[in-house]
């Protein structure tokens, strides 16, 4: 009987063991599959996300600020663009937007020039949109012959400053002057800083977006949101 009772007592204590173990192991499971994996370790600085001439759409006091760091020329960042419109939509007053230059085509620093000078005359966003929406027409397409024909963008420029109603003179006048290097510059440099290496490149509260793409952005922004 006593031989028995030892022999129940050690089932039992195997039993509640493996149970505890079996807990611990599905909680730290769950912690791992809760974890966002598409995004780095420690948020970048506030300083190197954004400068006080970064544009930015949506509330100051919004839960969460979510930076790109996007090239005009870039196909994938024109064909992401309507998804930032529709987030902008679904979080709207949750979360903010911010638009940071990382020139790495032939014609990205001509079109941020003109970015510039459109948001100098109030219309930074609308010019961004436009350049987006004619890319085909000024942009380099990629995997294009190098003897394929070069678009006049001065020209093509000036019609789209026309469209937007802007002053041509007045923008033509601060191109001249580069009067935006130093703040193309900068954004480069705090994007470089910050590891960016392709366009677009995302951060949410900080932290970057490793794995590109829509479900990931709008997880990683869940998770900031639910902080």
């Amino acid at each position: 009987m006593k031989k028995e009772f030892i022999i129940l007592g050690g089932i039992i204590l195997v039993v509640v063991a493996a149970a505890f173990i079996g807990s611990g192991y599905y909680r730290t499971s769950v912690q791992e599959v809760r974890k966002p994996a598409n995004a780095t370790g420690p948020a970048a600085s506030s300083g190197q996300l954004l400068r006080p001439d970064t544009p930015i759409l949506g509330p100051a006091d919004a839960k969460v600020t979510l930076v790109e760091f996007y090239d005009p020329e870039c196909e994938s960042c024109a064909a992401f663009s309507p998804v930032i419109k529709k987030l902008l939509k679904d979080y709207d007053g949750k979360i903010r937007f911010a638009a940071r230059y990382m020139p790495l085509h032939p014609n990205s620093l001509n079109a941020a020039n003109l970015t510039e000078a459109a948001g100098e005359q109030g219309k930074f966003w609308q010019a961004r949109e436009l350049l987006f929406q004619k890319q085909p027409e000024w942009g380099e397409k990629h995997g294009a012959p190098a003897t394929a024909p070069k678009p006049d963008i001065k020209a093509l420029f000036e019609k789209y400053a026309m469209e937007l109603g802007l002053d041509i003179d007045k923008m033509n006048a601060a191109i001249k002057e580069n009067r935006y290097a130093a703040k193309i510059e900068l954004d480069k440099k705090d994007g470089q800083g910050l590891g960016v290496r392709k366009t677009p490149q995302f951060f949410v509260n900080g932290r970057m977006l490793v794995r590109f793409g829509e479900g990931e952005l709008r997880a990683l922004i869940e998770d900031e949101l639910s902080r």
